[in-house]
């Protein structure tokens, strides 16, 4: 990432992909897609109550085109789709309370499942690293876990019901089945199986007593180690969490994340989204139609402004982070997804209230 911190580096727009008809909220790419010779597919769901599915014209080109529109299945808007691991089914999340599971079925898509339960606005869905465990949460304040059983068949295991306000996002772990929440009422909740009984629970929350954010937290994503995590919040901050992923690894669910670092000052609205890439680059995407990226500093003079009892193999002052770039005016209206390739090409898919989504390539000037 050294090198990375002295490049002079251009984010630069190789397509805008248009046929929604309503604000873009969320985006999703195909796990198995975009590697070893097979073309990149990418979901993003919509007001106008569709899912789109858009394929790359080949591994070689960033042309991408859109090859299916699910419709027809949720009455009011998609807020958020998720591929399962394998890339064979989307789950998508509507404010008509449902969860529908697609399948790619020979050119089309068909839904095989529909999971109902949630009183009202399903906000976000996510599968865990397996696939055996789907994550929904809901203004309804509530998290569901659900089995995935075979023939597409679906079972709550759990209703987690801790937050006191619409929950904004879910988010599993890359590594261990444990899941993260975050939500209206500024807390993040981490949420793990309980041994004895099968049950989950709250084994922490992150709120603004330790160091936490003061408003909506909109979003999370994880380093590809999994022992940092970075959130988002409506308080125009973003905030750097560690980990000793050793323990949590071998089973201590118990273990407690870390305040490692703030970054404030760069964003004047809303930050909905942040996506942590493979090469650790942090991207966000804001109410300002701004994308900026973030990268570990080097520079140790900057000191954070916490340390971490727990993480006592950090340097002393803590990790912080820089500004790499800022896209002005990435689109017309707010930035609601900002979600980097998984195949490490250093291309940034964004969508936005303008109704269009903006695939991006990272690249050096030189």
């Amino acid at each position: 990432m050294h090198s990375l911190e002295q490049e002079a580096l251009n984010l630069r727009e190789v397509q805008r992909l248009e046929g929604h008809t309503d604000r873009v909220w969320s985006l999703a790419w195909n796990p198995a897609t975009g590697a070893d010779g097979v073309p990149a597919v990418l979901a993003s769901c919509s007001g106008d109550k569709t899912v789109r599915i858009w394929q790359q014209r080949s591994n070689s080109s960033f042309s991408f085109d859109c090859k299916a529109v699910l419709e027809d299945r949720h009455d009011r808007t998609v807020r958020s789709c998720a591929w399962s691991p394998s890339g064979k089914q989307l789950a998508t999340a509507s404010f008509d309370a449902t969860i529908a599971i697609w399948e790619e079925n020979g050119s089309d898509f068909e839904c095989v499942s529909t999971l109902e339960g949630h009183e009202n606005e399903v906000k976000s869905v996510l599968w865990n690293a397996s696939g055996s465990l789907l994550a929904t949460c809901s203004r309804d304040k509530s998290v569901w876990i659900w089995e995935v059983l075979p023939g597409n068949e679906f079972e709550c295991v759990s209703v987690l019901t801790g937050h006191t306000q619409d929950v904004k996002m879910v988010q599993w772990h890359p590594t261990v089945d444990v899941l993260f929440s975050c939500s209206y009422d500024n807390t993040i909740k981490v949420w793990a199986e309980d041994g004895d009984s099968d049950d989950w629970r709250c084994v922490q929350t992150v709120s603004e007593s330790n160091s936490g954010h003061t408003s909506t937290v909109w979003a999370l994503s994880f380093n590809v180690t999994g022992d940092k995590m970075v959130t988002c919040s409506d308080d125009l901050t973003i905030k750097v969490w560690g980990v000793d992923i050793i323990r949590l690894q071998s089973g201590d669910v118990n273990t407690s994340w870390c305040h490692l670092c703030t970054m404030s000052g760069y964003h004047d609205r809303t930050i909905f989204s942040v996506h942590w890439s493979r090469e650790g680059i942090i991207a966000t995407g804001a109410a300002d139609d701004a994308i900026r990226l973030f990268v570990k500093s080097e520079d140790h003079s900057q000191i954070c402004n916490n340390i971490c009892p727990v993480l006592d193999m950090l340097p002393v002052d803590g990790p912080s982070y820089k500004l790499l770039l800022k896209k002005e005016k990435a689109h017309a209206m707010d930035i609601n997804s900002v979600q980097w390739s998984p195949t490490g090409n250093m291309l940034l898919a964004s969508a936005s209230d303008d109704t269009t989504i903006k695939i991006w390539k990272l690249e050096s000037m030189q």
